[in-house]
């Protein structure tokens, strides 16, 4: 089995002094998401729904969650 190169990509905005926040990359046709304190845990989600949850963020929609 070969071992796929991952490019991750962060945030220029992250302020973290230490550099932990989320990391996006994309691998075939879909989109990998992880903290990158915690880069073992990895998610996967399509274009569509990761847009979906940006756009629910954006409008306020998850505000009160946490």
């Amino acid at each position: 089995m070969s071992r796929v190169e991952i490019r991750w990509h962060k945030s220029s905005f992250s302020a973290d002094p230490e550099g932990n926040c989320i990391e996006l990359a994309s691998h075939e046709g879909d989109v990998l998401m992880r903290e990158s304190d915690e880069p073992s845990a990895v998610m996967k989600i399509t274009p569509a729904k990761l847009g979906a949850f940006l756009a629910s963020t954006k409008a306020g929609k998850l505000d009160g969650i946490a």
